[in-house]
């Protein structure tokens, strides 16, 4: 028994310290190779040259088998080591595993590698976090090309992002915004200090549940009835914006497979947690919605939020066009498109506004001109508000919420300007590179 106890003891702590024995065996190798060859690796590798000259664009050295992935994972956050590499150039090629990752920053690559090649780089990449957010890849942005990606858009585009839609939910935004301004208020007439993130995240968060669900608590709200976020809305968004930090984060399982079983960093832990939250809370509802279109139909027999929408589309033979986990995939997804890009420009443009106040005199000039004292901002009120609009484009392009665009795999091998891009390769747009290119 002590013998049994001891081997399985020994082989847990072996098991728990492969990833680490693998990282040190790689770098010792990388040290080796690099002290042998110090010039060439001194400086970037990449075949093509100025012109491209049919080789890969280029990059940092990389390892056999691991490519650039020791020194990705000991540089947090990694996403500065990327933006580092790719600093100052149109175009970067790192090697993490057997994947090439191409760093686009200049917006004429951009348009060639996504306007003139589009149907090259239309698919997505699998990652243990989007298989996790999209249950299985059933929803639209997470999913790479194919059948159920073509389904999905059509849905989306046709019935979720037009204009009929936007502006019959138009009251229901109307509503929210009324509510946020009701929440500040009694935080400011109660003393209390106002958390400008977590308010912002809250209102967003209200926005699109109201919009999806037609509801904007899960629970009963606030303790006291009191305006403001009651703890499932606390938890619900809290597991977005995780879900949403891990959904393109870096994890070395995604390049090496092998290396899952480890979950080095914790990330499918962590991203099993959140989205279990999320699914806590949408689960019932779209489960009793669909009970109730069943039996007569809906609430009142028209849809009147965008569950209602995706609930009541028929296909040709007059069954449901979708199946209830498309429906549970979509919605999560249609949370996370949309909880972090506005609270996350507003903040931005507060914080630039506070440290430049000639800035924000003239958009409370525009306000105050626009407005007057007398009333609250509608959204009719926003084409007669350019000032205000620039801010907040501005705020976009000095902070994006995400330092890359969600990426983009080729499907065949090919050649774009001038430079070989393997099949497999992942394309990503830089937010921050594109957004502070001075040829811009």
């Amino acid at each position: 028994m002590a013998a049994t106890f001891s081997l399985l003891t020994s082989a847990g702590v072996l098991t728990g310290l492969l990833p680490i024995m693998v990282l040190v065996t790689a770098t010792f190798f990388f040290l080796l190779f690099y002290s042998q060859n110090p010039n060439e690796h001194g400086k970037d590798s990449g075949l093509g040259g100025k012109d491209g000259g049919g080789g890969l664009p280029p990059g940092p050295p990389s390892l056999p088998i691991v490519g650039s992935l020791p020194m990705m994972l000991w540089r947090k956050p990694h996403f500065r080591w990327v933006l580092r590499k790719a600093e100052g150039k149109d175009i970067t090629c790192i090697r993490l595993g057997n994947v090439h990752v191409i760093v686009v920053n200049s917006p004429e690559l951009a348009r060639e590698f996504l306007k003139k090649n589009d149907a090259i780089f239309a698919s997505r990449p699998k990652t243990m976090a989007t298989e996790y957010s999209g249950r299985g890849f059933l929803s639209v942005a997470f999913t790479p090309w194919g059948d159920q990606w073509k389904k999905m858009r059509r849905v989306i585009v046709s019935q979720v992002v037009n204009h009929q839609q936007f502006q019959r939910m138009a009251k229901m935004r109307g509503e929210e915004a009324d509510n946020l301004v009701r929440y500040i208020q009694y935080q400011s007439k109660a003393g209390e200090e106002i958390n400008l993130r977590k308010t912002l995240r809250y209102y967003t968060g209200t926005i699109i549940r109201r919009m999806l669900f037609g509801c904007r608590h899960f629970g009963k709200g606030a303790k006291g009835g009191m305006p403001g976020p009651g703890e499932e809305e606390l938890e619900h968004v809290e597991a977005a914006f995780t879900a949403l930090s891990l959904i393109y984060a870096f994890c070395a399982s995604d390049f090496i497979p092998s290396l899952r079983i480890f979950d080095i960093d914790g990330h499918e832990k962590t991203m099993k947690k959140a989205i279990n939250v999320i699914n806590k809370y949408h689960d019932p509802i779209i489960e009793k919605r669909v009970q109730q279109w069943k039996i007569n139909g809906g609430v009142n027999g028209e849809p009147e939020d965008i569950l209602d929408v995706f609930i009541s589309l028929k296909d040709d033979k007059g069954k449901p066009l979708l199946r209830i986990e498309e429906i549970k995939a979509q919605s999560a997804e249609l949370i996370f498109e949309t909880v972090d890009n506005p609270s996350n420009t507003v903040e931005w443009a507060m914080a630039e506004m506070l440290n430049q106040p000639d800035i924000l005199q003239k958009a409370i000039d525009e306000l105050d001109r626009v407005i007057g004292p007398h009333r609250l901002v509608e959204e009719s009120d926003f084409p007669n508000l350019p000032y205000l609009r620039a801010c907040a484009r501005e705020a976009l392009r000095l902070h994006p919420i995400a330092p890359f665009n969600i990426p983009h795999v080729s499907s065949i091998d090919t050649t774009v300007a001038g430079f070989f891009i393997p099949k497999g390769s992942q394309v990503l747009l830089s937010r921050v590179g594109l957004g502070r290119n001075p040829k811009v």
